[in-house]
């Protein structure tokens, strides 16, 4: 599937798990389609070309041994990477969720935000474009191909040099930029605009992301300029 967004299908029957995953997947910046038993599944990945499948071992219908297995003989799909979920943590059975085709393995209970990470791992080594495309900082997304920005998926509306100067900050979290360096890399060349004129465009993107998720994470440096920081002010 060629998206912007990549597109995560959670083959899982547990409703609270399908849940957790889905929630936190969205924050991640990722479009998620469900499926609640195996046929479904392979039914899906089929139909729906995904970019990244998580899929559960244990799964009615269908198990997921036998829907990765089924994938991986489909030319079509047979390149799908698939991170396997189980809470069968044996040796022995992660060699068989592996030969099966599964390209990681991950046992229950796990860590949500260790999975959107492998999940990402899976993209890079897949589609490096798509991965490329998509900047994160705690809570806040940026894609930029869609040039959209989302707090806890929520869709944050920003101006042209709002979203160049958290795009600027986000790509080198935790350092501290001084106006004249924020001027010369976000305002265009030729342009000529005051050092204050920072300040103006902070106060706009940080009422921007506080409206959106009441997150504020930038930091301001007396004397020095601003950092994207966790421990903004």
């Amino acid at each position: 599937m060629s998206t912007a967004m990549p597109v995560v299908l959670v083959a899982e029957d547990e409703a609270p798990l399908v849940e957790v995953l889905t929630y936190n997947l969205g924050k991640a910046g990722f479009e998620t389609l469900t499926a609640m038993d195996g046929l479904e599944a392979l039914s899906q990945a089929q139909e729906k070309r995904p970019d990244v499948m998580i899929l559960d071992w244990m799964m009615p219908g269908r198990s997921g041994i036998d829907v990765c297995r089924g994938i991986r003989e489909l030319p079509v799909i047979s390149e799908l990477p698939i991170l396997m979920l189980t809470a069968r943590g044996d040796e022995a059975d992660r060699i068989q969720g592996l030969e099966a085709g599964a390209d990681d393995y991950m046992v229950k209970p796990f860590s949500p935000r260790e999975l959107v990470a492998r999940v990402r791992a899976l993209l890079r080594r897949a589609q490096p474009s798509i991965d490329e495309a998509l900047l994160s900082y705690g809570d806040i997304m940026l894609n930029t191909e869609q040039h959209k920005v989302t707090v806890r998926g929520k869709t944050v509306k920003l101006g042209p040099t709002e979203y160049r100067l958290l795009k600027f900050l986000m790509e080198c979290p935790g350092r501290v930029y001084s106006r004249e360096i924020l001027l010369d890399r976000v305002w265009s060349n030729g342009v000529h605009v005051e050092s204050r004129t920072v300040d103006v465009h902070i106060r706009r993107l940080r009422k921007a992301l506080l409206d959106a998720g009441d997150i504020d994470p930038i930091r301001t440096v007396r004397g020095a300029g601003y950092s994207l920081d966790h421990d903004g002010a």
